[in-house]
């Protein structure tokens, strides 16, 4: 265990946790939302610190993202835990498993520990992923900070849940971010998720202000959040913030609590990467579809194919570094 931080202590040996958005008040000897930061005697800790339940080494294209770093390996790591409780969650046997069973399980790896292995196996950068990276912000802060002075990047794949406090410290270590934007309507972050639609698009902005790379995806599930409307909504917000931003629409398939639910048609997940293309997004993708073409990266001004993918992974780098090689069109990529 490590005392946590971002929390605030209160009469009666009660905290205020302000780490993520749920800003949880948090009586003697309970525990936040997440689940894993638990008060005793009026002292707040974390208890997944230096406790990792999972470590691979992913294409970066899983995560998933395609304009950063492209056709790289990512060394990808999580913590138990998860401040939301999406009833479609695929990784729940991890993410839930708090909540669901009451267990904290993981290896005792250091920050230090998971850069040297990181750099050993070729990869370009460190992944916080698979659970929501923002509850085990202490241990991993310690690992971008030495994986930043290894040469090494950082990138969150995140629900977009924790508060501008905790975002402003990551300054100088996170460069990028995946953020799930799961739907444009608060009654089903409320429903479905158990969060506030609201605090999401708030870290949106804040992240595109403190310039850091930034992709966005998308679940479109059957009957929840697949309206042309809200797929509109989702896809004018994006624009607001940058048509450089690339967004990815991915198909859901049946899994959790959402086993009754089919997958997402193929012709739902091409009309709205026409809609995101139609409202002035310059780079539209649909995941869980290989071979899709809707997987690639073409060239904004001439439709040159830039980047072939089959599934996570890249087939074809056709790229003058960040431009195009038959316009000179410069592409909105980080390649070094």
């Amino acid at each position: 265990m490590k005392e946590a931080g971002f929390y605030e202590k209160l009469n009666n040996n009660k905290v205020r946790c302000f780490l993520c958005s749920h800003r949880c008040l948090i009586a003697e000897g309970k525990r936040g939302i997440c689940g894993v930061r638990e008060n005793r005697g009026g002292v707040l800790f974390s208890l997944v610190y230096g406790k990792l339940i999972s470590q691979h080494i992913d294409p970066i294209e899983k995560k998933p993202f395609f304009h950063f770093f492209p056709g790289s390996t990512a060394y990808s790591i999580a913590t138990v835990g998860c401040n939301f409780k999406c009833d479609f969650c695929q990784n729940y046997e991890i993410s839930q498993i708090v909540r669901d069973r009451n267990q904290i399980l993981g290896e005792e790896v250091s920050p230090r520990e998971i850069v040297e292995t990181a750099l050993k196996c070729g990869c370009q950068s460190i992944s916080y992923t698979y659970t929501e990276p923002t509850i085990a912000y202490e241990y991993y802060k310690e690992v971008m900070k030495i994986a930043k002075e290894n040469g090494l990047h950082n990138n969150f794949v995140t629900n977009g849940y924790m508060t501008g406090e905790m975002l402003k410290d990551t300054y100088g270590y996170l460069e990028a971010a995946n953020v799930d934007l799961k739907s444009f309507d608060n009654e089903f972050y409320k429903k479905i998720c158990g969060a506030k639609l609201e605090a999401v698009l708030e870290t949106l902005k804040i992240m595109k202000e403190m310039n850091i790379w930034l992709e966005i995806t998308t679940l479109i599930i059957p009957g929840l959040n697949n309206s042309e409307e809200e797929i509109k909504k989702c896809a004018e917000f994006i624009y607001s913030l940058g048509e450089d931003i690339p967004w990815h629409i991915s198909r859901f398939y049946p899994h959790y609590r959402m086993s009754h639910l089919p997958p997402t048609p193929v012709s739902t997940l091409r009309r709205a990467r026409e809609i995101g293309l139609e409202t002035g997004l310059k780079y539209v993708y649909i995941g869980n579809l290989p071979g899709d073409e809707g997987e690639n990266t073409y060239c904004y001004n001439c439709r040159e194919p830039l980047i072939l993918r089959e599934g996570f992974f890249v087939r074809k780098i056709n790229l003058v570094k960040d431009r195009c090689p038959k316009c000179g069109f410069k592409i909105d990529i980080v390649t070094e």
